[in-house]
């Protein structure tokens, strides 16, 4: 679903699958993949495409049918969240990686597309989390209109 809404949303700007690619800052191939459904872009990727239409993250993702950018309802994540998150991330992972029961499924190793969507979901899972635990504990008085 994701890559048909990036070809739609491309097709609808009148844009061939090199100028979107060139203006996003990677090959061709790269866009090829992730419109077909061969390849799931990583969250920076995401987020640069769901910014170039101007859309949420949600919607590329088929979670919602609103296009309308969310951006001003949630705050961002200053630099150093953004570390804690990659470091956080890298530390869950490993441990899941070296873990006598880790990512398996039935009894067999999973694979690296799927480990790929693992990392995936749990970075927007950390980001999400860390956004919602901003917006709800952030006291009004330092909150931005």
């Amino acid at each position: 679903m994701l890559g048909k809404k990036i070809a739609e949303l491309r097709k609808n700007q009148k844009l061939s699958q090199y100028d979107l690619a060139d203006r996003l800052g990677f090959s061709r191939g790269k866009l090829a993949n992730y419109e077909q459904g061969q390849r799931e872009p990583d969250y920076d990727t995401l987020k640069k495409i769901a910014d170039f239409f101007e859309v949420s993250t949600d919607y590329l993702l088929d979670r919602t049918e609103k296009k309308e950018l969310v951006s001003n309802l949630t705050p961002g994540l200053s630099e150093k969240e953004e570390r804690d998150i990659a470091k956080d991330l890298e530390k869950t992972l490993e441990q899941l990686e070296n873990s006598d029961e880790a990512l398996m499924f039935d009894g067999e190793p999973i694979d690296e597309h799927t480990k790929e969507m693992i990392r995936i979901s749990l970075e927007n899972s950390m980001r999400m989390a860390k956004e919602l635990a901003k917006q709800k504990f952030t006291p009004n008085k330092y909150k931005k209109d």
